[in-house]
């Protein structure tokens, strides 16, 4: 299926996208710059093309990252960026802010420090429930109308609030969260996604490493790790989300690819209008990640891997009840 992403993207660009996330957020401590600017630089030179950020990453450590590493390659890059959460240091914490005059700001602000003056998409990064969305991806129309970017996209929402997006104005991509052992887009999000013409890119189609079958021990997570906070990743849950992965492992050996790989595989055989951005701070591992877009997998093995980890047998919720205020998708009952 082509979708209008897929006319954004650089000729001869990979399916598969790199999350910028991990360098400066969320998993510990942030790289020392220098790695991550190495990192980045390696990434393109592997052949990444899809770089993907945000305001909030790193405290907007993540896009001058980004854009002091890839600047002089802007015009081979597709570049996403999001806005509408950020840290705030009158609070300090994250604020989820979709207002107008806070969307053109921070994209503002977001193209000085990514050394560019259009952005390919630009995402909403999580619906406020205080602004209708039809206000926040208006002002997203009017950056389209300046220049300032290509497209517009959404990130953790709904069907529902996607086809109220839709009625304002065309929306290129949804960004959410889809692996084997995380199926919600499948509710509702995908058949929606599909009619309007706007692709998928799945962030955390790694399960945050539990698909790579190479975390055993979740008390060696360091501190400030986002998972550490993750019901599917308390001691019992993970305990028994372990005992998924053997058959699965058994599979990849088959296949003669690493679990990582077979889990973007599964991934890229469910349409191909889905676009995988797994984040990692490891070059081996970001090579490893491409790798896996040669990988073409059989129907049959396609049909074996959608019956596991389905969400009956994934055990504990993807995110805490003060984690899922914050987002707008569907859940599984």
């Amino acid at each position: 299926m082509s979708t209008a992403f897929h006319r954004l993207l650089p000729a001869g660009a990979p399916a598969i996208g790199l999350g910028c996330m991990n360098l400066s957020h969320a998993y510990g401590k942030p790289l020392a710059e220098s790695e991550a600017l190495r990192a980045l630089s390696e990434a393109f030179e592997m052949g990444y093309r899809h770089f993907d950020t945000a305001t909030l990453y790193g405290k907007t450590a993540n896009e001058r990252l980004v854009g002091k590493a890839l600047g002089t390659h802007r015009a081979e890059l597709f570049l996403a960026s999001k806005c509408g959460m950020a840290f705030d240091p009158e609070i300090g914490a994250k604020r989820i802010d979709g207002r107008p005059e806070t969307l053109r700001r921070q994209c503002e602000a977001s193209l000085k420090r990514l050394d560019t003056d259009y952005l390919d998409i630009y995402y909403l990064h999580r619906l406020d429930r205080e602004v209708p969305v039809e206000e926040s991806v208006g002002a997203l129309a009017r950056l389209v109308e300046d220049g300032k970017i290509r497209a517009i996209g959404l990130s953790e929402i709904s069907a529902a609030t996607l086809t109220r997006a839709l009625a304002e104005a065309p929306i290129a991509a949804v960004q959410s969260e889809y692996s084997l052992w995380t199926r919600n887009p499948e509710i509702a999000l995908l058949e929606t996604c599909r009619a309007a013409g706007t692709a998928l890119v799945a962030f955390s189609p790694l399960a945050r490493g539990f698909l790579t079958a190479t975390l055993d021990d979740v008390t060696s997570l360091e501190e400030g790790d986002i998972r550490l906070g993750m019901p599917r990743f308390s001691a019992d849950n993970y305990r028994h989300n372990l005992t998924l992965l053997d058959e699965y492992v058994a599979m990849a050996r088959a296949w003669d690819c690493t679990p990582g790989q077979l889990a973007l595989a599964w991934l890229r055989s469910q349409g191909a209008d889905i676009f995988p951005i797994p984040g990692t701070r490891s070059v081996a591992h970001m090579r490893e990640n491409l790798g896996a877009d040669g990988i073409t997998l059989e129907d049959a093995t396609v049909k074996r891997l959608n019956a596991m980890m389905t969400p009956d047998q994934v055990r504990g919720p993807r995110y805490s009840a003060a984690q899922q205020a914050d987002i707008d998708t569907e859940e599984f009952v």
